[in-house]
């Protein structure tokens, strides 16, 4: 019965973070806990929460990101934050209007996970509207009970016929 409950919790955490799908071959809780952090990062995204969005990630020097924007990479937790800080600036009023992670996948193995999915974004930036599609890929680690984000990979398909990128990123 306790399975059976936790399996639901699942199940709509899951529904609640919009299409999103968890595989693994691990534990109920860890899966809800992975679930809950993918929405506590949508809610925080969509109101522009920066502490709430660094919660969700390794805090210190470990943690490394591979971002769509420049610079190429960011080492640590603070560095992360600033490009963050930035980003989230760069839209109009405090929350956005559209941001959804969908096609999500998690694999678990033992106290380190892996996940892709898709994650579209909109809103008004200072220069109007804006709509964007990237590709994330995320490494997981549980840290003391707690599952954080220590490496993160978001990028944009290349059109390699006009060498420009696809942000809109359709199958």
């Amino acid at each position: 019965m306790k399975r059976a409950i936790i399996a639901a919790t699942v199940a709509l955490v899951i529904a609640a973070a919009g299409s999103t799908f968890v595989r693994a071959g691990a534990a109920s809780d860890d899966n809800a806990q992975i679930a809950a952090l993918y929405q506590k990062f949508t809610t925080a995204f969509r109101h522009k929460d920066l502490d709430a969005i660094m919660s969700v990630y390794v805090p210190g020097d470990s943690l490394f990101v591979f971002d769509v924007g420049t610079p190429r990479e960011h080492v640590g937790a603070d560095s992360y934050r600033a490009d963050w800080k930035g980003f989230l600036g760069s839209f109009k009023g405090s929350a956005l209007p559209s941001f959804t992670i969908s096609e999500l996948a998690v694999t678990i193995a033992g106290d380190v996970a892996y996940s892709h999915s898709i994650q579209h974004i909109t809103g008004a930036t200072q220069g109007g509207p804006s709509s964007l599609t990237v590709r994330v890929t995320d490494v997981l680690r549980k840290v003391d009970g707690k599952w954080l984000i220590v490496q993160e990979h978001v990028s944009v398909p290349i059109d390699f016929n006009t060498m420009k990128p696809d942000l809109m990123s359709r199958p």
